[in-house]
């Protein structure tokens, strides 16, 4: 059973992959905002996770399947579109349950799919271990107002937690000129249960601990989270105080903490170049940038017809 969960992951994760190539290649076209990328790599993800989906005319799993792959049905209804599992070991003669073409392949599954959960859930117990110790950091800090608290062993504001989350800022913050700035990305990042989709993330990397893009769709993905954030900021600041929130930035150290938002968390320079290039989108382009989230999405989540 172990064996069989871990050759369809393992196709899950090959195709994650695929899919996940195509959206970095995308994240290089800079005029498409990073709000919008960070909804495009939804789809790597789910990749990993669902297993199964639609048939589509004009997928790239249908490009694909020209070449190689295999389209497992499994299940066809008379009005609900079929069910299928897209097949890119294809190294089995049957899937329910699985029959190997060579008995050694299913002797490697069998003995790589203990390997994979053992690992597996060594990550996830680490990650479990670290969250807790990132969480009592925040024990001492002193309520400022709002969800807002203070604390005197941070050196960059964060929010922490998923669920009831807290803004939490050095106490010699207080009375810094840049603090509404700090606050309006921190609240952002709360809006937008960015924390929520950081542990989804590295839930889905820790899956799928053995293939290595998994790992930088993830680094590319947190970076795109904080810049996403910024750019949601900016939508409502005016050019000086877009330039103000810009000097707020390289006002403090970065802090890279793996579970929460930190305001200086990202690259800084990239983040500045972002930030002084910022157009607002507008009513138009939301439209456009809506039609093209939809049109990749069904390139990139259907599978072969």
């Amino acid at each position: 059973m172990l064996s069989e969960v871990f050759y369809w992951l393992f196709n899950m994760s090959l195709v994650a992959s695929i899919t996940g190539i195509v959206v970095l290649l995308i994240r290089l076209i800079r005029i498409i905002p990073r709000r919008v990328i960070t909804v495009i790599w939804a789809i790597p993800f789910l990749r990993m996770w669902i297993p199964v989906g639609i048939g589509g005319k004009y997928s790239l799993m249908t490009i694909i399947s020209k070449f190689t792959t295999k389209t497992v049905t499994v299940y066809e209804g008379e009005i609900i579109p079929a069910f299928t599992f897209t097949n890119e070991v294809m190294a089995a003669d049957s899937y329910f349950p699985i029959t190997y073409k060579v008995n050694f392949v299913g002797d490697v599954f069998r003995v790589s799919s203990v390997i994979w959960i053992v690992i597996a859930l060594a990550i996830i117990m680490t990650f479990v271990f670290i969250y807790s110790m990132t969480m009592k950091e925040i024990k001492g800090s002193e309520h400022f107002r709002d969800n807002v608290f203070v604390s005197n062993s941070l050196t960059s504001p964060s929010v922490y937690g998923v669920f009831r989350p807290k803004i939490v800022i050095p106490k010699t913050m207080i009375e810094n000129d840049y603090l509404q700035y700090v606050l309006l990305h921190e609240q952002k990042h709360v809006s937008r249960l960015d924390n929520l989709w950081r542990i989804i993330g590295f839930a889905s990397a820790a899956v799928h601990w053995f293939n290595p893009l998994s790992w930088i769709f993830l680094k590319c993905f947190i970076t795109d989270l904080e810049i996403a954030c910024d750019e949601s900021v900016l939508q409502k600041c005016c050019l000086k105080e877009q330039k103000e929130y810009a000097l707020a930035l390289v006002s403090f150290a970065e802090c890279r903490t793996i579970f929460i938002s930190a305001f200086g968390g990202a690259k800084i320079r990239t983040r500045i170049e972002r930030i002084l290039s910022f157009r607002k989108m507008t009513a138009a382009s939301a439209i456009v940038f809506a039609v093209l989230i939809a049109a990749i999405s069904y390139f990139l989540l259907t599978n072969a017809s």
